[in-house]
């Protein structure tokens, strides 16, 4: 099992919020709850580990 990275891992985090924020512009809110699903499971597929899938989610909520 591989642990959760919880220290930034982001070469560019900038960057990276740009691209999710633009991947979300002029997109109805029903296109961009869709693309977010979308996201989330192609994500997890990656992740490819659900010890490490569960601690993501345990911390979102947590955050929330």
């Amino acid at each position: 099992m591989n642990a959760l990275k919880i220290d930034e891992n982001l070469s560019n985090p900038d960057a990276a919020y740009e691209a999710l924020v633009e991947a979300h512009r002029g997109v109805s809110e029903a296109a961009s709850a869709a693309l977010n699903a979308r996201l989330v499971l192609i994500l997890a597929n990656h992740i490819g580990d659900l010890a490490v899938l569960k601690a993501a989610i345990a911390l979102a909520k947590k955050a929330g």
